[in-house]
Parts: structure tokens; C-alpha cells; sequence
């Protein structure tokens, strides 16, 4: 250690540049430290929240944590009524998040802008565009509660709620999938005559396909996590189950249904990566081979 300092030091003074600008990056790393600090100390002080309540409520979590492990008379539970409402929540995933897919791919050829490059094309690409930003804006649960005002309690309040949300979401995610391909399949077709909807389908759509059911596979399985809140705004599913017996402080209850969730959630992740290794990675095609000759 002692025979590397003078190598050190000669460092310093050859690259002196370099070593100024890490002195600088550490000193805005520490400034940046101080700064998070500073606004956690404020948000605590602003609020009147109490260092003692802080710690009161990680001991009633630690208590809740225990109950939750602990199932008592665990073979007298109504598992079919649980699990009939966890086939209810899946049964809303699929069906809002198929029918946003579905509405959020033409939509998103209409906000993409290099499908929409015109000059005159271009407001309606704005325009889309911002309707998309309003539609994912709102939370899930601010147009559940809308909807099960507006058609009642019930599975298809969720189901809107859901397509509500996704076109605004996918809608935007298509849209930068189709402006992030590359331009040379298009004007291929154009030097050979295709019209628009080819260039479209063909030289868009073809490469953005991959993003397309990666994007729609992934909200699925993010809508099924998501889709237990609709339950407490009444838009039918596991979210009822959930508000049910947190009411009643049954915590064993709610630990076996997320526990039942994230076994969906993992099934449904196994799913997803066989459908991506099929329809994205494909398979080898193999070429013609002239017959052997005798």
C-alpha cells in the first residue's frame, strides 16, 4: 500500500483532468444524498408524523404478518366461493385486456408518426395522442368506480374499467413500437407499389408484431394483479373477497388468496414466455436441398 501511493500521486498529476471530474461526480452523488435526507426529515416534521408512530405501525405489521401464516380451521373455508372469484377476476382480465388490445392496435397506426407523417395527418396524431394520454391518466379504480355507477356492481364495471385504461396505455406503447422500426421495408414497398395499408401491415406491423404480444402479454398478467382493487370499488371479482375479510381482520384469508394470485400470476408468466418463444423467436425453416442423385 505504501509503495503504490507515489504511483498514485504521479496519476494525479498526469490525468489530473479525470481525477477533478470524479471528485466532482462524488461531490454531487453526496449532494444528492443530503438532498433526500433533507426532504425526508421535512416530509416527517411537515406532516407531524411522530418517529414513535412510525415504529408503532412496523410492530402492528410485524402482528399482522404473524396472523396471516397462522390458518385457523383451515378445512371448513368456502374454497369454492373463493376460488369461483378468482375465476371471476380472470375472467375480467382477459376479457378487458383482449378487447383494449384489440381497439388499441388500429388506434395506435393513427398516433404513431411515422404512419401519420402528413402534414395534414399530423393534428390527428395529436389528437390521438392526447386522448390515449386522458384514457391511461385515470387510474383503474377511478373509472371502476365511474362505471359501477353507471351500469351497476358487477364483472362488467371491471371490464370496462379495464379497456378503458389499456387503450389509453397500449394504444401509446403500439404507437412507439410502430415508430421505432425501421423505415427501409416501407420504402421498399413503395418502390414496388404498395399502397398504404401494405406498407402498413407489412412493413410496420411485421416488425413491430414482437412488441405487439410481448406488451399485450405482460398487461395481462399486470391486470391480473391490478384487477383485485376493482373489488373494492364493487367491480365484482377477488377484490370483494379481499375487503370482505380485511374488514373482519381474517389476514389468513387474505395471505391464501394472494398466495392463490401469485401462483396465477407465475402460471400465466410460464404461458407467456412459451407464446414469446413461439411467435417471436420462431422456428428454423428448413431450406430445399436438391435430392441426392444415386
Amino acid at each position: 500500500m505504501i509503495a503504490l501511493a507515489p504511483d498514485v500521486a504521479k496519476l494525479k498529476q498526469e490525468h489530473a483532468a479525470l481525477f477533478a471530474a470524479q471528485n466532482r461526480y462524488l461531490r454531487r452523488v453526496a449532494l444528492v444524498a443530503l438532498a433526500i435526507a433533507l426532504y425526508y426529515l421535512f416530509f416527517f416534521d411537515f406532516f407531524g408524523i411522530e418517529w414513535s408512530r412510525f415504529l408503532i405501525g412496523c410492530q402492528q405489521l410485524s402482528r399482522y404478518f404473524l396472523r396471516m401464516f397462522v390458518w385457523q380451521d383451515f378445512l371448513n373455508w368456502p374454497f369454492a366461493y373463493y376460488f369461483t372469484q378468482v375465476g371471476i377476476t380472470l375472467a375480467i382480465v382477459f376479457s378487458g385486456t383482449l378487447t383494449a388490445s384489440l381497439i388499441a392496435l388500429p388506434v395506435s397506426f393513427l398516433a404513431a408518426r411515422n404512419v401519420m407523417h402528413d402534414p395534414l395527418m399530423r393534428p390527428i396524431a395529436l389528437v390521438v395522442r392526447r386522448v390515449l394520454d386522458v384514457l391511461r391518466g385515470i387510474d383503474m379504480a377511478i373509472w371502476g368506480l365511474i362505471f359501477v355507477r353507471a351500469v351497476g356492481m358487477g364483472p362488467l364495471a371491471g371490464v370496462l374499467a379495464i379497456l378503458m385504461q389499456d387503450v389509453g396505455l397500449l394504444g401509446k406503447l403500439y404507437a412507439e413500437g410502430h415508430e421505432a422500426v425501421e423505415r427501409s421495408p416501407s420504402r421498399g414497398l413503395s418502390a414496388v407499389g404498395a399502397n398504404s395499408l401494405q406498407k402498413h401491415r407489412y412493413g410496420i406491423f411485421t416488425q413491430s408484431f414482437p412488441t405487439f404480444l410481448a406488451l399485450s402479454l405482460y398487461q395481462i398478467e399486470s391486470n391480473t394483479r391490478s384487477a383485485a382493487v376493482l373489488g373494492f370499488v364493487g367491480a365484482g371479482g377477488v377484490g370483494l373477497v379481499y375487503a370482505e375479510n380485511m374488514r373482519l381482520w381474517n389476514w389468513d384469508v387474505v395471505m391464501f388468496l394472494t398466495l392463490i394470485l401469485v401462483a396465477v400470476v407465475m402460471i400465466m408468466d410460464v404461458v407467456s414466455s412459451k407464446l414469446r418463444k413461439r411467435y417471436i423467436t420462431g422456428k428454423g425453416v428448413p431450406l430445399w436441398q436438391p435430392a441426392a442423385r444415386d
